[in-house]
């Protein structure tokens, strides 16, 4: 065990990486292709072996994975599949409470679980205002059970992707497309039953401070006003202004000039003077037909298009991968472009004491906006968010529909009977997509998630480093000096607990990534079977679910107003069960 320049060096890319993961100073793709380059220049890989990642079969299959979850999403399967889920609840409690476990559940085991909550997130909104059920007591079920559905298939989350391209990078035949579900099967079983009894017990009613019987309309938002000139409001204190009892507002903050201060009771408004206040949605909607005060940035040109009728005021939510998320909302260009104005902001009750110009914006962050109708759609149709409401009915193609639901039961089938490989016949399926014209590749192209391909593409080749260095195997011989090596379930628990850990701080593709070359080493040096590890791994990168971290809870952070503790309370008990089921069942499946 000689730890050589390579292996130094490595190691040191290795913390830097870690550290810059855990942060996000840079995004997760910037940070994985700049370890990839570092390795480059370094000389630690060649860089044909470096960008080999790009074109590797792992990259494939996501690729054609990712443009068939599109074309279900596009041609309306998806829209149909709400529709009908609507049409069986009704207004039954239970029926909905038992379908916002087992329909995401299913989504999620064939698309990303995020754009199964994504999906989900609006209709369990409004049905949850129609059964008068507390909204956090179903967004965190719905998140957890679209989760706990990844390690089901191959296809359930791209972290099993990321893994099975691993393990051939050691020479183990790649995952197949259901070797996973002897154990990711019971494992979701085990954790729907316990989100439906003891799991919802733990989660507090938390709408927006509200009583069941109201709706999502009082949940708070945050907005800015400012005093204009001639405002009979100049000269009075805020508690005679009317801005607290007769507008219902709270006083956040009063920004005068360059300075900040805590707006009381007694304080005397000037004018210019910008306040931060806090109300519900139809207290902030009001403020607009307020003449002593406006709403900062109003934008006279939508006055045309409210009164003509072409114009909408819709709560929508951010939706990862969006171009809003990491922007603000002065640097967006939003009003120029498409006449919107953002009226106010919900980031789950976490206040930000600055302008809302300067404000940054977040996954799972709830807007109030006033725009055009056509630029609704059209920034929804980009991906930018999300609109809060009951599935519309928007024209559904059949013939469409029909072709796409075949075309993905197809690929799927050619997968599982072995006639080809998964990301030849994903691939295949986008082709026929594309060439049938059920889908535009250009509206594709501008959905995919080019972000995620790159980070997984480098970080296969930082794995490739790792082996070629010899780190990895330098890391094995250290792992076996640890206490208790000759037991495999120990070693299991030990990564296991490893990948809980990173999954919170850093995504799971990349906490995978650093993991599972490890692993596998680990088992090779001590004589276990790296499969067994590999599959552990898999399991838990699908544990995620102790901290509000992952994107598809942070998308239902805000709505469902839940603090970081609720997580750790609902989730951590959770992840022991889903251990307890895999510490039994690897073993049996993948003997040790």
């Amino acid at each position: 065990m000689v730890l050589t320049f390579e292996i130094a060096a490595f190691l040191i890319l290795f913390v830097v990486g870690l550290v810059l993961f855990a942060t996000e100073y840079f995004s997760a793709d910037v940070t994985a292709l700049g370890l990839m380059l570092a390795l480059v220049v370094l000389g630690l890989l060649e860089p044909e072996a470096a960008f080999a990642g790009f074109g590797s079969e792992t990259v494939m299959m996501l690729l054609g994975l990712l443009i068939l979850a599109d074309m279900l999403i596009q041609t309306g399967f998806v829209d149909i599949v709400g529709r009908r889920l609507l049409r069986f609840v009704g207004k039954s409690s239970a029926r909905l409470q038992g379908i916002i476990l087992v329909a995401p559940a299913i989504m999620s085991a064939f698309l990303s679980n995020t754009a199964s909550v994504a999906f989900f997130l609006p209709i369990v909104l409004g049905l949850a205002n129609r059964t008068k059920i507390s909204v956090s007591k179903l967004l965190m079920p719905m998140a957890f059970a679209a989760i706990l559905a990844g390690p089901t298939t191959l296809i359930g989350t791209a972290t099993n992707v990321i893994i099975s391209g691993l393990m051939q990078e050691y020479g183990l035949a790649p995952l197949g497309v259901f070797e996973l579900t002897p154990v990711g099967l019971p494992i979701l079983i085990v954790g729907l039953i316990y989100m439906a009894t003891i799991g919802k017990r733990l989660i507090p009613e938390r709408t927006a401070g509200m009583d069941d019987d109201q709706d999502l309309s009082k949940n708070l938002y945050f907005t800015e006003i400012r005093i204009p000139t001639a405002s009979n409001m100049v000269g009075k204190t805020i508690e005679s202004s009317g801005l607290i009892h007769a507008m219902q507002l709270g006083m956040l903050f009063l920004q005068r000039d360059d300075d900040t201060l805590n707006p009381r009771a007694e304080t005397v408004l000037e004018a210019d003077d910008i306040l931060l206040v806090e109300g519900t949605r139809e207290d902030i909607l009001r403020l607009q037909n307020e003449a002593a005060i406006e709403i900062s940035g109003q934008i006279r040109e939508l006055d045309a298009y409210m009164q003509d009728g072409s114009g909408r005021i819709a709560e929508v939510v951010i939706l990862p991968g969006s171009t809003l998320v990491g922007r603000t909302v002065k640097g967006l260009g939003l009003r120029s472009r498409y006449q919107l104005q953002i009226l106010a902001v919900n980031q789950a009750g976490e206040i930000r004491h600055s302008r809302i110009g300067r404000l940054t914006l977040n996954i799972g962050d709830i807007l109030l906006i006033k725009l055009p109708q056509n630029s609704l759609r059209a920034l929804e149709q980009e991906r930018m968010f999300r609109i809060l409401d009951i599935l519309e009915n928007k024209p559904i193609n059949q013939r469409k529909v029909t072709l796409a639901s075949l075309i993905f039961a197809g690929s799927l089938s050619l997968a599982v009977l072995g006639i080809l490989p998964i990301a030849v016949a994903v691939l295949l399926g986008a082709f026929v997509a594309f060439v049938t014209r059920i889908i535009r590749p250009d509206e594709v192209y501008r959905n995919i998630q080019w972000k995620m391909l790159i980070l997984v593409a480098s970080m296969l080749a930082f794995g490739q480093a790792m082996l070629a260095t010899g780190t990895a195997d330098f890391l094995a011989q250290l792992i076996t000096l640890l206490p208790g090596t000759d037991s495999p379930i120990w070693m299991l628990t030990v990564f296991y607990v490893l990948v809980v850990l990173l999954t919170q701080p850093m995504s799971a593709h990349a906490a995978v990534a650093v993991v599972v070359p490890i692993a596998i080493q680990t088992a090779v040096t001590l004589g276990f079977n790296p499969r067994a590890f590999a599959a552990m791994i898999a399991v838990a990168a699908s544990a995620s679910v102790i901290t509000p971290l992952a994107p598809a809870c942070l998308l239902i952070y805000g709505a469902g107003r839940y603090k970081f503790a609720d997580f750790l309370r609902v989730g951590g008990l959770l992840t022991i069960l889903i251990y307890l089921v895999a510490i039994i069942l690897v073993p049996q499946v993948w003997p040790l």
